[in-house]
């Protein structure tokens, strides 16, 4: 089986680096030691500080196994390379949507946040933008109905 590889722009791996590092070295610390202090309070059956301090350990374990995952089969997109004709991962976008200008960063799926503009080719708009050049128009359908984008520059 292939194994997927994830891209990210730089700025996107840097980050997520970084949280692993912090969960790994800081927080988990934290929270095995918060553990062992609830585990010295008695019994564990009513003790919900031991309790809640175990459920946290096991949901941080699992984003630290995520993210040494999609570190792991990390494809770090060189946006010095990227600028091209063409929308793609590390590219910045500016379209027309009626008769409005908006910027949009095109970034991996592990790093989109919609509400900083920042959008992934999994996304319906990421879908319809990726491999478009300047001057085309795409349809993308919203809640609202049907939304047509005009690229007019791709940095």
């Amino acid at each position: 089986m292939e194994i997927k590889k994830v891209q990210l722009t730089q700025t996107g791996f840097d980050a997520l680096s970084r949280e692993l590092e912090e969960l790994i070295n800081i927080k988990r610390p934290q929270l095995v030691d918060r553990l062992a202090r609830a585990r010295q309070e008695g019994d564990l059956s009513e003790n919900s500080d031991y309790t809640n301090a175990k459920e946290e350990l096991e949901f941080l374990d699992g984003r630290i196994s995520e993210l040494e995952e999609v570190i792991k089969t990390a494809e770090v997109v060189n946006e010095n390379t990227t600028r091209s004709s063409e929308v793609s991962v590390g590219t910045k976008v500016t379209v027309n949507v009626g008769g409005n200008e908006h910027i949009f960063d095109m970034v991996g799926e592990w790093e989109a946040d919609p509400m900083q503009k920042k959008i992934s080719p999994e996304s319906p708009l990421g879908q319809a933008l990726i491999g478009r050049k300047k001057g085309d128009s795409v349809e993308v359908e919203a809640p609202a109905g049907k939304i047509l984008y005009e690229i007019i520059d791709i940095e």
